[in-house]
């Protein structure tokens, strides 16, 4: 790609309009199939919701794809990107099957971890120590954490669309001032699909993109994270991805240390994420996924900054967003989720199915 603005625009208002366009067929076919998340158990919403989005999501990404290597074919690369697009969509599969008929956690994390060991191989891994052996763990501790992590997001009406949109800008305008124009256009074209499929997952949600949606945009955002190429020295560019991340790695980190602190399973189901807490403060739903929203678009500006500034600053930017996050932990890990189930009125409107 040549990198002009009005291209990416193109991207992202093309693959919004075909998710948005194409959401409603969707929902259409789950409710005639009867392919429902139906209340009960740890989940809060009190009516059936078709959980199908993310064959919006991933039919709409894949045609992006397709479509802009039609007309934009890329100097090299494109059999990585053929077998990533195969990756992902397997992900989603796999996801897609445990939202029909659960399956062990077992396979999912073994689907993760080929994923990530084929990315490695195809030479996209993370490269920080210069050792292959710990850079291949890295790469796969990568993948299959920032994977799960956008799958644990997705807990909330709009929270993991909203915020896979954010993270996915993020990694686009990095890349995009950086000369990357096609990993800029797979960042925006994915940002667009989750933007598109936000119309109709926004609270109140008329479909969930479900586990099939959620690992779909987890692989592609941290692939697309670790291929941020820029001179700011090993350590910074392994940095930003994670600061571009970091939304999502702070709510698994805040449930895994709540969970654990309560004697209880961090791979179990629960009402305990940061959504949760700030509606366990009184916010609305709408109120509590846009006051998120708006900490993740503030980070998602440094991290820019970040890319662009000398090490030094880089590094006190960093800290600071990293002691911002833990003091808010601190504060939401004092707010109790483990009383009961019941939350009152407006919490019945909260999507449970995270784990």
């Amino acid at each position: 790609m040549t990198g002009e603005w009005w291209e990416y625009l193109a991207v992202f208002a093309a693959s919004g309009t075909l998710c948005v366009v194409l959401t409603p067929h969707v929902i259409r076919f789950a409710v005639n199939r009867n392919l429902l998340d139906q209340p009960g158990g740890h989940k809060s919403h009190d009516m059936a919701v078709p959980y199908l989005g993310g064959v919006a999501i991933v039919v709409t990404f894949a045609t992006s794809v397709i479509v802009l290597t039609l007309f934009e074919p890329p100097h090299g690369g494109m059999g990585e990107l053929f077998v990533v697009l195969v990756l992902a969509v397997s992900l989603s599969i796999v996801g897609l099957v445990d939202d029909l008929r659960p399956v062990s956690p077992l396979w999912r994390i073994v689907a993760e971890v080929v994923a990530a060991v084929v990315v490695w191989s195809l030479g996209s891994g993370v490269t920080v120590s210069g050792i292959q052996a710990l850079d291949l763990a890295l790469t796969v501790l990568w993948i299959v954490g920032i994977t799960n992590a956008f799958n644990l997001l997705d807990n909330m009406d709009g929270l993991a669309a909203g915020l896979a949109t954010i993270s996915s800008l993020t990694i686009f305008a990095i890349a995009g001032v950086n000369g990357q124009f096609f990993v800029a256009a797979l960042a925006v074209g994915l940002a667009g699909c989750t933007a598109g499929f936000l119309r109709h997952n926004f609270h109140p949600a008329k479909v969930y993109m479900g586990d099939g949606g959620a690992l779909f945009i987890g692989f592609l955002v941290a692939y697309l994270g670790i291929k941020l190429r820029f001179d700011a020295g090993r350590s910074i560019s392994a940095l930003v991805p994670v600061l571009a991340c970091a939304v999502a790695i702070f709510d698994t980190s805040l449930v895994t240390v709540s969970r654990l602190v309560a004697g209880l399973s961090p791979f179990q189901g629960g009402r305990d994420h940061m959504s949760h807490r700030l509606v366990r403060l009184g916010l609305p739903i709408p109120v509590a996924v846009s006051t998120i929203y708006f900490g993740a678009i503030g980070i998602a500006i440094l991290v820019f900054v970040v890319s662009s500034t000398d090490p030094a600053s880089a590094w006190v930017l960093a800290g600071l967003i990293g002691v911002t996050l833990t003091v808010t932990g601190g504060f939401l890990l004092t707010i109790p989720v483990y009383l009961d189930d019941s939350d009152g009125g407006q919490a019945s409107a909260i999507d449970s199915r995270d784990d």
